[in-house]
């Protein structure tokens, strides 16, 4: 520490604390140290860096109870949190994404083609890929290399709801308001097989089997309006078994990393299902529809084998270990965590298999919350509300950490960077809006659409964001 050793303040020595380092986990790190108080983020990192031995230099993040240590521990935590410098003082030390997310800021490219409503857009698990769709009832793929329409993918009768791809990207799947789930092969644009029919009224949601499961055959779920959820053979092209017991119209489906089928519906229930079709067991607490679901682990749910560098696994074995070693890290030795938005204005976070009791009950919204969403790792949760506001929670406690406010109108959707540091949300009033999760302030604000922002996705590699709504545009936002 000789080149960095702090400096004494005024009044002659420095304060000393006594600390100790914490991992995330709760495991003790190294000895208890006595620090001068004026240490900053910097030098503590030098400190954790040696202590953990590590080859090259780890970005870390330094908490003392829920404070972080932004400047040095004698600003944020003496003064800023009202400590003492009498207690033992543990440092939880958090690993932070090695690499960065730059903003994006400007808009490259406005897609048009589309000849109504763009409902959802989705990049595919490796970034390379885009595809929307639309209320004038087809799929477009779009050429990312040099930002063009590619395919029009036409057969859906109604308008598309939603559109999934498949972990290895390989297949895209949408579901529509005409009952059906269809196939495409992004590489033509073609169907892949007819459509898969079944469903009586229309699809609310699509969920694949999670890469690292590694099971043969590829599996995707469908939710329905008339209240069961379909799981399909998308090689054979037939239904494997049907999931019924919701009372009322399924909202949302996820395939949770555990290989259980997780579904939340109007009849303010979320049911949790074995491969089998067999129920698991049902969550309950919410007092009106359950609207979104989302997994501390879906980062690496929807990416499967791809990092944010997008290399290429060699086979389908190497993609499913490199799966599994991405989920296993994701996941660190804590349960995977569900949290639950709903229109009674709350949100719960639960630890799905290990009780059905929920962790926490997330209040302060004032209207329907439309969608939450987990940061890549894991540590905060993120909820669009119809009462403009987005808020932030602690992902592993549920504990309220900030209340995100500028947009004037209802929020639809928000998501991540993949480094966790930047969200992004996208409202009615026709803008998006990028926040800095170290301020919780706005970053920069995204206008160019004329109408609501229905949807938008952030690309798992951070270099792109595309978003659509009412205008019919698709835009493709840069640094």
């Amino acid at each position: 520490m000789s080149r960095k050793e702090p400096a004494a303040t005024d009044g002659g020595e420095a304060q000393i604390v006594l600390a100790q380092f914490q991992s995330a986990d709760g495991d003790k790190t190294g000895p208890p140290l006595s620090l001068a108080a004026d240490i900053t983020a910097e030098q503590l990192s030098i400190l954790i860096n040696k202590f953990l031995e590590n080859e090259e230099t780890h970005p870390y993040s330094f908490y003392v109870g829920e404070k972080e240590v932004v400047r040095s521990i004698q600003t944020d935590i003496l003064e800023g949190d009202g400590r003492s410098a009498e207690e033992t003082l543990v440092i939880e030390y958090r690993p932070q994404a090695f690499f960065k997310v730059r903003a994006v800021t400007r808009c490259s490219s406005s897609l048009t083609g589309h000849t109504e409503a763009v409902l959802s857009v989705s990049f595919s698990p490796d970034g390379t890929q885009l595809a929307s769709g639309s209320g004038d009832t087809t799929v477009r793929i779009w050429d990312l290399d040099t930002e063009t329409p590619r395919f029009t993918c036409s057969g859906h009768r109604n308008w598309v709801l939603s559109i999934a791809w498949s972990p290895d990207g390989k297949v895209l799947a949408s579901g529509s308001m005409d009952n059906t789930v269809r196939l495409w092969d992004p590489q033509t644009g073609k169907p892949i097989g007819g459509a898969l029919a079944g469903h009586r009224k229309w699809i609310t949601a699509l969920a694949w089997e999670p890469a690292h499961i590694g099971t043969s055959a590829s599996r995707l779920a469908s939710s329905s309006k008339d209240g069961t959820v379909r799981v399909w053979d998308v090689v054979r092209g037939r239904c494997l078994f049907t999931l019924a017991g919701h009372t009322a119209a399924v909202t949302c489906v996820k395939w949770g990393g555990d290989g259980r089928i997780y579904t939340g519906s109007q009849d303010k229930s979320i049911k949790i299902w074995n491969t089998d079709g067999s129920l698991h067991r049902t969550l309950t607490g919410h007092a009106h529809w359950v609207n979104t679901l989302a997994f501390s682990t879906d980062h690496v749910l929807r990416t499967g084998a791809y990092d944010h560098t997008g290399k290429e696994p060699a086979d389908r074995d190497e993609a499913q270990k490199m799966a599994l070693k991405r989920y296993n890290e994701s996941k660190g030795k804590r349960p995977e965590r569900l949290v639950s938005g709903s229109d009674d204005f709350t949100m719960f976070l639960w630890d799905p298999l290990n009780s059905t009791k929920p962790i926490a009950r997330l209040t302060g919204h004032q209207k329907v919350v439309n969608h939450v969403s987990y940061s890549p790792d894991g540590r905060l949760i993120a909820s669009a509300s119809f009462d403009n506001s987005v808020k932030l929670w602690d992902g592993l406690t549920g504990k309220f950490i900030a209340s995100l406010r500028g947009h004037v109108a209802a929020v639809y959707q928000v998501c991540w960077s993949a480094d966790s540091r930047m969200l992004l949300s996208a409202s009615k009033d026709s803008t998006l809006k990028i926040w800095d999760l170290r301020t919780k302030k706005m970053k920069l604000e995204l206008p160019g659409h004329a109408d609501e922002v229905f949807t938008v996705d952030w690309s798992p590699g951070g270099d792109r964001v595309v978003s659509g709504g009412k205008d019919r545009v698709l835009k493709i936002w840069k640094h």
